[in-house]
């Protein structure tokens, strides 16, 4: 070849097509961003279509929950003082303590029974504030009502035991019965326990 533009020596320019990597990372993007962009419209119409409707039938998400149910304790029937018939024992050392509480129960509406000292089984033995003992009827009815007025008090129950009056057994530990504004209280607490959940959903 002649002229101005000679190819001298053995080194030939090599022909190559312009680089378009530019081009192909912007096409890459570009259609990233679309497959994102169908991917969370179509979870979209998927919630819209099964979640959706169902909260718009039965009301808002936000007022789904567990539903309060009574518990067991509420569905039984408790006797209240007046059909609960005591018995006050005093197991101390110190007089006038039988009466001085019967008297007392007697004011909260409580039947009061024979009051008198606590047999040997029970004399001077008793080191808590006393013995609420009943038969096993009372376990979850009048034992309950009765400790309202004693809170600290054991609870014990005999098989054998006739008749559906109840034992309260002073100990060493006595000072006096619960105020009886804390034991209406407790009472009421006793007669209108607050619901528990019961684990299923309203929705």
């Amino acid at each position: 070849m002649g002229g101005q533009y000679r190819i001298k020596g053995d080194k030939y320019p090599r022909m190559r097509r312009p680089r378009r990597r530019g081009r192909l990372v912007v096409l890459t993007v570009a259609s990233a961003a679309v497959l994102g962009m169908i991917g969370w419209g179509t979870l979209q119409l998927i919630d819209v279509f099964t979640d959706g409707g169902k909260a718009s039938a039965a009301g808002p998400k936000a007022d789904c929950g567990s539903r309060a149910t009574p518990s067991a304790t509420a569905a039984a029937t408790l006797p209240k003082p007046g059909g609960i018939t005591v018995n006050v024992f005093n197991a101390t050392t110190r007089s006038g303590l039988a009466k001085q509480t019967a008297d007392e129960l007697k004011k909260r509406g409580f039947k009061i029974g024979d009051v008198g000292n606590a047999a040997k089984e029970f004399d001077k033995k008793v080191k808590g504030t006393g013995v609420l003992l009943g038969p096993s009827s009372s376990l979850d009815t009048a034992l309950p009502v009765l400790g309202t007025q004693l809170g600290a008090a054991e609870r014990r129950t005999d098989a054998a035991r006739k008749g559906p009056a109840l034992d309260l057994i002073i100990g060493n530990g006595f000072k006096e019965l619960a105020k009886k504004a804390d034991a209406d209280k407790a009472l009421a607490a006793l007669a209108n326990p607050e619901p528990t959940p019961s684990g299923k959903k309203s929705c």
